[in-house]
């Protein structure tokens, strides 16, 4: 029998409220190691939110937040890597000068930003001011600033804004690696037909509170069907996260 893996991020009991309106209710999230977890839900149903809370961006109301095994502690976030909200970056610089401010701070060689731009389809972009870039391109480096250093757990939001066919593939199947290596990816999209080829388990939340967690599998064939289903109030039960 295989030891069972301890989850390098997950959050149990989450509520979170602003004001009057609640966005979180009593949610709960575990990922596994070497899995790919979707967090699925509508525009609204507090994805962001979720996000913020496991980052230590924003406190909850109530619940708790485990980072590598272990109450949140924010020293640890040094092995987190993290793509989410509205990316910022220093105008005046150069992409890659951008992100050789993260790879001196982690004590990494100048190769490792070169290495990411290409990752990300950005590097023949290097050069250019990050003021001058287009949104999507914007995306596309806060993408390749989450993975320098290759962190232990990645935590991104709508991975494949801005990139086109081929370098969505690429991406698949650099996160598809990325967890095979023991890893912890966690991905939020409203890309269905992408999540379908590229994660392994989903947590689906819809009103702010969690609809479905469990394996992939467990939705059927149909994901776009079964998302539909589930975020309209006709939960189906599934497995517990994984």
């Amino acid at each position: 029998m295989q030891p069972q893996l301890v989850s390098q991020l997950a959050c149990e009991g989450v509520s979170v409220a602003f004001g009057a309106q609640q966005v979180l209710n009593n949610v709960s999230l575990t990922t596994t190691p070497g899995r790919v977890h979707a967090l699925l839900g509508p525009n609204g149903a507090g994805k962001s939110t979720l996000m913020s809370v496991l980052l230590g961006l924003l406190a909850p109301d109530v619940g708790t937040v485990t980072l590598m095994g272990e109450p949140f502690r924010r020293e640890n976030l040094r092995l987190v890597g993290a793509s989410i909200n509205d990316p910022a970056f220093y105008g005046h610089l150069s992409a890659r000068n951008n992100l050789r401010v993260h790879t001196t701070l982690l004590g990494l060689p100048d190769s490792e930003a070169d290495r990411a731009l290409a990752l990300v389809g950005l590097g023949g972009a290097g050069k250019k001011n990050a003021s001058t870039f287009s949104t999507g391109m914007k995306g596309r480096l806060a993408l390749a600033q989450a993975l320098i250093g290759e962190p232990d757990v990645l935590v991104l939001d709508e991975p494949q804004n801005g990139l086109d066919p081929e370098g969505i593939a690429h991406l698949r199947t650099y996160l598809r690696e990325y967890a095979r290596a023991g890893r912890t990816v966690l991905v939020s999209s409203h890309q269905l037909g992408e999540v379908l080829h590229l994660a392994d388990d989903a947590t689906v939340i819809a009103g702010g509170r969690v609809q479905f967690a469990g394996e992939l599998a467990q939705l059927g064939p149909n994901l776009e069907e079964s998302f539909f289903r589930l975020t309209s109030g006709k939960a189906v039960q599934g497995g517990g996260a994984r």
